[in-house]
């Protein structure tokens, strides 16, 4: 069997990670950009990051015998800093890598205004540069945030049917199935959803336009295991 993960952080793994994928029929990888843990106050930081994620992570992962890909934007946490706001104007540049497939993680974390400006100046470039975007839930205020979400896309160049709404849960699937997006699940038993509840999302909704990742960041490290969504 091949899998194919939609949604990992792999700067977070380790090499033994891979072994592991790899033995579970993990053959190809999409790792989006997200927040790393450590606040970022400036865009060499991020160039830097982006560079890892077309160069190093690749590498790493073909030793393995993974195909590894990769999404590329300013998410949403540090879209409040204005230190960071200037990767924006960064982002075209590397949206037209070979290995970049999307625009992500952009959405919402706390619904402030810096967010929408951020949100919505990300989907404008996904249009331009004819990407889908990931669009990242909020951890709190779900159902508001996924709504949010859906009135700026809405209101965005970006129809969306290209539009992966991630970090669904019980409470948002519906209103996200209905409004045309595609619909994406991590497998993080504390805090997001587990294989139990997964299943049962799953015979309920049926498997079309649904993507059902690890995520596998630092946050549940021992707990959202590379190969647990795929076990």
């Amino acid at each position: 069997m091949r899998i194919f993960d939609p949604h990992i952080h792999m700067t977070s793994r380790t090499t033994d990670d891979y072994e592991a994928m790899h033995a579970a029929g993990v053959r190809a990888v999409v790792e989006p950009s997200f927040w790393l843990g450590q606040p970022r106050t400036s865009p060499d930081s991020f160039r830097d990051y982006f560079d890892a994620l077309l160069g190093w992570e690749p590498f790493r992962a073909a030793q393995y015998g993974i195909a590894h890909h990769c999404t590329i934007a300013l998410n949403p946490k540090e879209a409040n800093d204005p230190r960071c706001l200037p990767v924006l104007d960064e982002l075209p540049r590397y949206l037209v890598k070979d290995r970049v497939v999307a625009v992500g993680e952009i959405g919402y974390d706390s619904m402030t205004p810096a967010e929408d400006t951020a949100l919505a100046a990300q989907l404008q470039l996904a249009a331009d540069h004819g990407l889908p975007a990931l669009v990242h839930t909020p951890h709190r205020d779900k159902v508001a945030g996924l709504r949010r979400t859906l009135d700026v896309v809405r209101e965005s160049a970006l129809p969306l049917d290209r539009v992966l709404v991630d970090h669904l849960n019980e409470t948002t699937v519906k209103e996200a199935k209905d409004g045309g997006a595609w619909l994406g699940f991590s497998v993080y038993p504390d805090t997001k959803m587990d294989e139990v509840r997964m299943v049962a999302l799953l015979r309920e909704y049926g498997p079309e336009r649904v993507l059902v990742n690890s995520a596998a960041d630092w946050g549940e490290a021992t707990r959202s295991r590379p190969a647990r969504s795929v076990t």
